[in-house]
C-alpha cells in the first residue's frame, strides 16, 4: 500500500520537507539546468521536482498512481496532474524526453514492470533520474517521513533494476545528509549538515539520486551496462530530443557544479 499523496503533500509542506527537496534539487538541477524544448514527466509524487523545469519545457506531467492518490500540481495554476494505473501509463511511446521518479519505486508493486513501461514512454537517448530513499541514510529509517516507507537501495540494487530495464546507469549521487530531525532542517542548519557530509561521509546521504539513459538499439546481453566515466550527476552537453521536438535555438548552458 503506497503512502497517501495528502500525508506526502503535508510533509512536502514541513521544515523537513523543503530541506528534502532543497537538497535533492541541487543535484537535479546541476544534471539537468535547462529543459527548453523538452517533453518532461514526473511519476509517483514529483511536483517538487518539476517545479524548475515548468517554465522551460514543453511539456510537463506529474503522474501519480491510483494507489497514492492525487494532489493538484502546480498550486495555483491549471492543472497538470494525471491518475492512472500504477504500471500502465496512459501516454504514446517515446513521448518523454526526461523523467523524474520521486517516492516511485520504493512502494511499487512491480518494479520490473513499472520500470519497463517507463522505458516504453521514454525517448530513445531519453533520460531518467530516480530519487529514492538511501539504504545506508538515516531518513530510511524514519518512519515519521515518507522516505521511511517502502524499501530504501542501495547503489547496487538501483544499477541491477535500471539494467536490468534496459536503462543503462551513467551518473550517481547523494544528497540530504542533515538527519531526519525538525531542528536539523531549517534552511542553514540544513545546508551546513550537506556541506559537512559531502565532504567527511559521501556515501551516506538520506537519498540516493541515479541517472540512466535509454539506448535503443544498444542493449547488451543480459542487460549490463559498460562503465561509464563522469563525474557525480554531470549535466549532459546535448539533451535527448523525442522524436518531434526541435533542439533549443540557443546553446545549453554551462552546467554549475553539484
Amino acid at each position: 500500500m503506497r503512502t497517501d499523496a495528502l500525508e506526502i503533500d503535508r510533509f512536502y509542506r514541513s521544515a523537513r520537507g523543503r530541506a528534502a527537496r532543497e537538497m535533492a534539487l541541487r543535484r537535479l538541477t546541476a544534471l539537468w539546468p535547462q529543459a527548453d524544448g523538452l517533453d518532461m514527466l514526473g511519476y509517483g509524487f514529483a511536483g517538487a521536482y518539476l517545479e524548475p523545469y515548468r517554465a522551460q519545457a514543453r511539456r510537463t506531467v506529474a503522474y501519480m498512481p491510483a494507489a497514492q492518490g492525487a494532489v493538484g500540481w502546480p498550486k495555483g495554476a491549471p492543472s497538470l496532474t494525471a491518475l492512472g494505473e500504477e504500471a500502465r501509463l496512459p501516454f504514446k511511446e517515446a513521448m518523454f524526453d526526461r523523467v523524474v521518479l520521486a517516492h516511485a519505486l520504493e512502494e511499487a508493486e512491480d518494479l520490473r514492470r513499472l520500470l519497463r513501461e517507463l522505458w516504453r514512454v521514454t525517448a530513445p537517448e531519453g533520460r531518467i533520474v530516480v530519487i529514492a530513499a538511501h539504504r545506508a541514510g538515516m531518513w530510511a529509517r524514519s518512519e515519521s517521513t515518507p522516505f521511511g516507507h517502502g524499501r530504501p537501495f542501495s547503489k547496487r540494487q538501483l544499477s541491477d533494476l535500471l539494467t536490468g530495464a534496459l536503462f543503462e546507469p551513467v551518473a550517481w549521487a547523494r544528497a540530504l545528509y542533515a538527519p531526519p530531525w525538525r531542528w536539523a532542517c531549517g534552511p542553514k542548519t540544513a545546508s551546513g549538515f550537506e556541506s559537512a557530509g559531502e565532504r567527511v561521509a559521501p556515501a551516506f546521504g538520506g537519498l540516493i539520486l541515479a541517472e540512466a539513459i535509454k539506448h535503443v538499439g544498444a542493449v547488451r546481453p543480459g542487460g549490463t551496462a559498460e562503465r561509464v566515466r563522469r563525474s557525480v550527476l554531470e549535466g549532459a552537453a546535448r539533451p535527448a530530443l523525442s522524436p518531434r521536438s526541435k533542439p533549443p535555438s540557443h546553446p545549453a548552458a554551462k552546467d554549475p557544479a553539484p
